[in-house]
């Protein structure tokens, strides 16, 4: 129904939801950059560096992780790619799936008063902490970038590949960040089970090591790991790193296509009752 001022008024039905859900979530497509840009200032609200702290955290991993694989550990570097820069180009998609399926696990209960009072699809709250996360990554990109020049590395011709690779890394971290966000209303132990299982994937991945050191019986398996394509695909785009990781990335986009798919059967299943449960 249109209004005289242009505005349009939605009127809700018993039953019409999952009917216009998709429409509803075109006609608020606005409120997906308001929720995305008050996220990025809750924040970084009170710090001292601000956004900064987008590629800090990332770069002091690398530190850690260089000193005790390379230094301590002794592992090699894949070719002649300085170790930094391996580790860096694998911290950048983790960093970026690891704070997007946290924060969009926490977003129902950060944005409880809203999803309480006001109707609008409630899928785009989980949405815009994810993109609040991209524009993390896209400050590590930039610190990784003035890293390969620093190490005078030249980027290959396939850099333009990490646009890509960023998107499977977002849909790989949406669906579950959809389930646990709707667990997260009516448990909210996956507060704290979330942040454990974020910091404990990062060593199931080949993040502080090359994959070239896990022996060839057991790479399949290693594969497995949704994280493990996307990774190699990241240092294959910047680096130059092997060849093109193809089944990985098979499995990864498997995988991403898999979990949205559950992750969104839940998510829709149980969102007639967060205003209750919240």
């Amino acid at each position: 129904m249109s209004l005289p001022n242009g505005h349009a008024e939605v009127i809700i039905k018993a039953g019409a939801g999952d009917q216009k859900y998709w429409q509803d979530l075109w006609r608020y497509r606005e409120l997906l950059f308001i929720l995305a840009w008050r996220e990025f200032a809750v924040r970084y609200k009170q710090t001292a560096i601000g956004v900064a702290w987008a590629a800090l955290r990332p770069l002091l991993t690398m530190a850690v992780l260089t000193l005790v694989f390379s230094v301590l550990a002794g592992l090699p570097s894949d070719g002649d790619t300085p170790y930094p820069l391996m580790v860096f180009a694998g911290m950048l998609p983790w960093y970026f799936f690891s704070s997007a399926l946290t924060s969009a696990s926490d977003s129902l209960i950060a944005n409880a008063s809203l999803v309480s009072k006001v109707y609008f699809p409630r899928l785009l709250v989980p949405a815009a902490t994810i993109a609040v996360a991209a524009v993390d990554f896209g400050v590590a990109l930039g610190v990784m970038l003035l890293l390969m020049f620093a190490f005078h590395v030249l980027p290959p011709i396939q850099i333009l590949a990490v646009l890509p690779l960023a998107l499977l890394t977002a849909l790989l971290a949406l669906g579950p960040g959809l389930a646990l966000c709707a667990l997260n209303v009516t448990y909210r132990d996956f507060r704290f089970v979330v942040p454990f299982i974020a910091q404990f994937g990062m060593y199931l991945c080949p993040i502080g090591f090359s994959s070239s050191i896990v022996p060839e019986q057991f790479k399949l398996l290693f594969e497995l790991n949704p994280m493990v394509g996307i990774i190699e695909g990241f240092r294959w785009a910047l680096l130059g790193i092997g060849a093109f990781p193809a089944r990985s990335l098979a499995i990864s986009l498997l995988s991403a296509v898999l979990l949205i798919y559950v992750g969104l059967r839940f998510f829709r299943h149980t969102e007639r009752t967060f205003a209750d449960v919240i």
